[in-house]
């Protein structure tokens, strides 16, 4: 039987985000703590004021006639967007947009009193990753975490995958924008004119059907890779989300959404997903397909051995897991239910639970811990999850960053901790003890024995904050 102390910890550190001082007095009933936390609460203050898809967009558009238009020597450099300010002072601009973003999404979790719920958004922006490393993407993972993941995340699964495939980001990371459906009025506006110039070759190949954010859609968001789709499924979504897109150039000016249905574009015709007919509908023909998706069985069980990886074990219980499935099929797919199945099993909440740290958990837990303060822009955080392996938004895959312990805890990575340990250290202005930002932080089992003693026999405070951060016992979230 686990103890109170036990749970607390877990609570605290596996399915939170690492304690803060005082914690520990709050969580009286670990359950409850994390139950309580699932309730609807106005969105974080820390987020007012940052730039949406829209603004950023319109940003980058002018951004990008700047410099056209500075390459071809017009002078003065204006642009269709109306827009004079010089390109290199746009570039700088976006820039502090991007690290504003950043800055806002570490400092909430660094001090977040719902650090339950802080970890399902970081959850999800990881499920449906877009990478910044492409650069169709650059400005828009965290925008799409804002806008689209965390107004959903207590939500319907339903409508947070909607939301997300509908984002610019998601629709410019994997091309959808671009996807143009073989049979549609722009392909067939586009092939008489070649007939009129005599050009035998027909349609341009920059136009045309592109499967790659269907193929996620199927593999990744929602059936999992063994979730009996095939080749042709992946053919016939792609064709009803053609015409899912953002707007043009000349069209920011007037642009009062980052999305917009395009019916030029859109593949004509009923399709056929999984055995389902679908009747063709314009743009409602995708959402009646996602919506399908979402209350797939495959996505039930795909979704909870994802959830029950990230927050239990690297191999969860099966068992768990189809019991978290069944409880989200049983609600037509809310993602409370799903929480609320895992939090309530007693399976997740076993000694043998635990799940190594990623960087951005070490790095996060020991902000939490310590209580050091992220400056406005803080470019050495940035550097410092770059230099552990994890930049911010940059997974370089559609499939997210890996999360495991194999994945994580080789003899380069543990060496980088350590010296990260350090420089964290030196940010630590708490008052308390060492002992006690430790046992705040794992909780009196952990500092017992060989660690405590560390603690106590380091030459300052700074050396032993700095062997707390390195500790194995601080890399696990048991």
């Amino acid at each position: 039987m686990a103890t109170h102390a036990t749970l607390q910890t877990a609570a605290l550190n596996r399915f939170g985000l690492g304690a803060m001082p005082g914690d520990r007095d709050r969580v009286l009933d670990a359950r409850d703590w994390l139950r309580a936390q699932l309730r609807p609460v106005p969105p974080p203050r820390m987020f007012d004021g940052l730039p949406g898809s829209v603004a950023l967009l319109r940003r980058q558009t002018a951004y990008r006639l700047a410099r056209r238009a500075e390459r071809n020597d017009d002078s003065p450099a204006s642009n269709d967007a109306g827009d004079d300010t010089p390109p290199g002072a746009m570039q700088q601009a976006l820039r502090r947009d991007a690290m504003d973003d950043i800055a806002a999404r570490y400092r909430h979790a660094a001090i977040t009193d719902r650090p339950f719920v802080e970890r399902l958004v970081h959850f999800w922006s990881n499920h449906f990753a877009i990478s910044i490393d492409k650069n169709s993407a650059r400005l828009l993972a965290a925008p799409m975490e804002r806008e689209a993941i965390r107004p959903h995340v207590l939500g319907n699964f339903r409508d947070l995958l909607l939301a997300v495939e509908t984002h610019p980001g998601m629709l410019l990371y994997l091309d959808n924008a671009a996807s143009v459906g073989e049979e549609s009025m722009l392909v067939r506006r586009q092939q008489r004119r070649a007939a009129r110039r005599g050009d035998t070759d027909g349609t341009p190949r920059r136009l045309g059907l592109n499967e790659n954010l269907a193929r996620e859609i199927l593999e990744l968001h929602t059936l999992g890779v063994d979730g009996g789709y095939a080749q042709q499924d992946v053919v016939e979504l792609a064709r009803a989300i053609t015409g899912w897109g953002t707007p043009l150039p000349r069209e920011w000016d007037s642009a009062t959404s980052a999305y917009v249905f395009r019916p030029g574009a859109h593949e004509p015709g009923a399709r056929t997903v999984l055995g389902r007919r679908y009747a063709e509908d314009g743009e409602a023909q995708g959402r009646a397909i996602l919506r399908d998706l979402a209350l797939h069985p495959a996505t039930a069980r795909h979704l909870a051995f994802k959830l029950a990886w990230h927050m239990v074990a690297d191999a969860p219980p099966p068992a768990l897991v189809e019991r978290m499935a069944a409880a989200y099929l049983r609600s037509g797919g809310e993602l409370g239910a799903l929480y609320a199945a895992m939090i309530d099993d007693d399976a997740a909440w076993s000694g043998e639970a635990r799940k190594f740290k990623t960087p951005q958990d070490f790095l996060v837990s020991a902000l939490r811990a310590g209580g050091v303060a992220l400056e406005r822009r803080p470019q050495a955080l940035v550097r410092l999850l770059q230099g552990l392996g994890q930049p911010a938004f940059m997974p370089r895959s559609p499939a997210g960053f890996p999360d495991t312990a194999d994945d994580w805890a080789s003899g380069d990575s543990l060496r980088k901790r350590v010296q990260a340990a350090g420089l964290l250290a030196d940010h630590v202005s708490d008052a308390r003890a060492p002992q006690a930002i430790a046992l705040d932080a794992l909780g009196a089992d952990a500092v017992a024995g060989l660690l405590g003693d560390s603690l106590r026999r380091a030459g300052s405070p700074r050396e032993a904050i700095a062997l707390l951060f390195s500790s194995p016992a601080f890399q696990w979230r048991v």
